[in-house]
Parts: C-alpha cells; structure tokens; sequence
C-alpha cells in the first residue's frame, strides 16, 4: 500500500506544480497587447459631436458606465451619472463573478493618455496592464474606424467630472487566468464606404453589439451557439429575477423580422425617443436589457442601414418566447 500513498502523491505534486506553472506563465506572458499609442486626440467640436452620438446611441458606452433606472422600461441611465460607474453584473445573473463598471468620467480618467484609453476599449488592456472581461464589448469596439475611436475619446474627456471609486470587478478561478488570453492587439480594419448601406448597416451592427445580445449562447462553454447568429433567445436575468430572451432579427418571415418594413422596424425605435419614454414605469418588474431609449437617438440613415444589412443575413427559423420560463 506503501507504493500507492508514494504514487498517488507524486501525482498530486505534479499535477499543483502544474497548475502553477500554467498560473505563472498567464501572469508573466499575457495579455497580449501592443503598448498605448502615443496619441493625442484633437477633441474638435465635430469629433465631440460624433463621439457623443456614438457613445449614448450606438456603440451606447454610457449604458454600462452610469446608473441605470430599472424602475422605467429600457432601464435609462439616470441623469446625472453619466460615466460614473458602478453599474453591477453579478455571478447569480451567470457571470463567472461580479463584475463592477468602472467610472470613465475626468475624475477617473485624468491621468490616462488618450493612448491607454484607445487600448482599452479595443484592446481589453487597461492602464495598468491588466486585462479586461469582455462583457467590455472590446472585441466589437476593435471594429470601431479610426475616426470613431478619435470621436469617443474626444467625447468621454468631456463628460462631468465624478468622484466615484466603484469596487473593483472579481472573476472566478479560473476565469480570473483564463481572461488573460483574451485581449488582442487592435488591427486597423478595413474601410467603410459609408454610402454603402449593407456594409455601413453591418459596421454599425457590429459596433453596437447587435449580434452579441441577439444570439443565443452555450451556458456551459460561454460561446455564442454556432449557426445561430441574429436568431435570438440569449437569456438575461433582470434585477428583479425575472428571465428576458431577446428576439430573433434574422429575416425569417415567421419568426424573426422578415416580414418587417423598413418604416416599421425605424418606428419601433423611433416609438422611444423623447423624454417621456424615459418615463415608462413597470409592471411586475418585467422589462427590457435593451436599451431603447439610448438606441432611439440614432438617425434614420443608420437605422435604416442596419435595417438593410439584417435583411442580407441568413433567415434561422427560431421561435422566441420573450419572457423565458425560470
């Protein structure tokens, strides 16, 4: 018996070394990121423009990064917390910990160059070097043209300064080593010819994350489900437990928005706009993680872009009950 106690510990110290050789080489070679650019953003009037356009209605930054209302349908942030942070992912609404919003107003900011900024939200690299989860939709934001990056920068510099120091995000081991592989260097992406609808509509879609929230995923493996992009039914817990599916947007005509038109499908967004439907109060804490009301701000050219672009995606025939059973 002698030999199995010797053996079987041989084994357990191999298998601890290891695991602490993996550990150490996460820590010492990734992530894997370029340094910041050495950048200085110009911040003109026309880049703070677009950058505020972009931020609170497309790539919709300050969704994450203010307070948001969950009393009133969409959840609006809340005046006056716009960049401060805070907003809380927790491990019970299945992510692999809790995760925090960090603060991105002046306050915070104001030591980071433009550069490390930029690094961050395409890269998933933070200023000190550490890496980010990416419910930080860098992947889609690496997408992001030159010109935008240059723009939510410029915009993000001028919002009011906060003092506010959110707790810092947690993850799971052994997400906590795994995450470290998952940012990557930004690679300028190809041109957009802005005059093209189905490629404008499809760099629009991708920066405002359509296919992320409108895709089902694997609950084990935490991937998106193969062959079932647009097609609907990713699972999201509202703050007040309920379960919210999002909706097939493929052009499946019996399913999904196939049967749409164009006038129709900008309406709905447009039904949102204005102060009042900020304002829309709940029953039976059902609600929306969409962010209507911050999506209503884009212009009809965009809307109708993105319109264009999701009729060229493959129809899935995906039936999607809204309010999934618990």
């Amino acid at each position: 018996m002698k030999w199995v106690v010797v053996t079987v510990t041989v084994i357990v110290a191999l298998v601890i070394m290891g695991a602490l050789g993996v550990a150490y080489h996460l820590k010492t070679n990734f992530p894997k990121a370029d340094p910041p650019y050495n950048i200085r953003v110009s911040g003109t009037p026309e880049q703070i423009a677009r950058g505020r356009y972009l931020a609170n209605h497309v790539t919709v930054c300050l969704e994450c990064h203010s307070t948001r209302d969950w009393a009133h349908y969409s959840a609006p942030p809340l005046p006056g917390t716009e960049g401060k942070g805070g907003e809380i992912f927790p491990e019970t609404a299945g992510f692999p910990g809790t995760l925090i919003a960090p603060n991105i107003t002046p306050a915070a900011l104001g030591d980071w160059t433009d550069g490390e900024i930029i690094r961050a939200f395409t890269s998933g690299v933070n200023k000190n070097g550490d890496p980010l989860f990416p419910l930080m939709p860098y992947r889609a934001y690496r997408n992001l043209m030159p010109a935008d990056i240059d723009a939510i920068v410029a915009y993000v510099r001028t919002l009011s300064p906060i003092d506010h120091i959110p707790p810092r995000s947690k993850l799971n081991f052994p997400m906590n080593l795994i995450v470290r592989t998952m940012p990557e260097p930004y690679k300028l992406p190809k041109p957009v010819d802005r005059s093209d609808p189905i490629a404008y509509g499809k760099y629009l879609a991708t920066i405002a994350g359509c296919a992320t929230c409108h895709t089902p995923h694997d609950q084990a493996q935490r991937q998106p489900v193969e062959n079932m992009q647009f097609a609907g039914g990713f699972q999201f817990q509202l703050p007040s437990g309920k379960t919210v599916q999002s909706a097939n947007i493929t052009p499946d005509v019996e399913t999904g928005i196939g049967h749409w038109k164009k006038e129709y499908f900008i309406g709905r967004f447009r039904q949102f706009a204005g102060e009042n439907a900020k304002h829309i109060l709940l029953q039976d804490g059902m609600n929306s993680v969409m962010p209507w009301t911050m999506y209503a701000g884009m212009t009809d050219e965009d809307l109708s872009a993105i319109y264009d672009y999701l009729q060229t995606v493959a129809p899935i025939r995906n039936a999607v009950e809204r309010f999934a059973e618990q």
